[in-house]
């Protein structure tokens, strides 16, 4: 048993690079599809945007704010944050700066680029909306996470009564009908 153990740590020590490359390799489709999954996610977007409005209630310049944020914000957000820093930085005018490049952004993140836009043609501040927007992200989220559980609740029970409910018939009704059946045939009721 001790010479496993001992040609077990030998084969440990004497792995060649090339299979902890292979190895790495093996987990970079596995990183990039949690990546994808992270700038999907809308709980991330809502704490970049929570992150967001706490440094402009700190009273940051909205192209600081949006730089700082960047570096842990989703790629898709991060990106549109990065573009409007830097214009913003460069002096570009704000409705410029938030304009969405292509049709990049969906969803979450058009409605942010639009309050962005707004914000800074009305004067408003931009960190209430921001606020609210991942308010609203959080609660869409969560509706939908009760919703998969619902569907999942449903479709969970078609299978369980299938299998319980030929036991329930088996195990407590045909005993319960059957000790009344022969009652009744003794009594000679029939």
């Amino acid at each position: 048993m001790m010479w496993a153990a001992v040609l077990l740590a030998a084969a440990v020590l004497a792995l060649p690079p090339v299979s902890l490359t292979r190895v790495r390799r093996g987990l970079e489709p596995v990183l990039d599809e949690r990546a994808r999954e992270a700038d999907e996610d809308p709980l991330a977007v809502a704490a970049s945007l929570d992150v967001l409005a706490a440094c402009l209630r700190s009273g940051m310049a909205v192209s600081t704010a949006a730089a700082a944020v960047a570096a842990s914000a989703p790629a898709r957000m991060a990106a549109l944050l990065r573009r409007a820093a830097d214009l913003l930085a460069l002096g570009a005018e704000p409705a410029r700066a938030w304009a969405d490049p292509a049709g990049a952004a969906d969803g979450h993140l058009h409605a942010f680029l639009r309050m962005a836009r707004r914000s800074a043609a009305s004067g408003t501040a931009l960190a209430h909306g921001v606020e609210d927007l991942a308010a609203q992200l959080r609660g869409d989220a969560a509706d939908a996470a009760s919703a998969r559980a619902e569907r999942a609740s449903v479709l969970m029970a078609g299978p369980l009564g299938l299998c319980y409910l030929p036991a329930f018939l088996c195990l407590g009704i045909v005993p319960v009908v059957a000790g009344l059946a022969g009652e009744v045939l003794q009594t000679g009721v029939l």
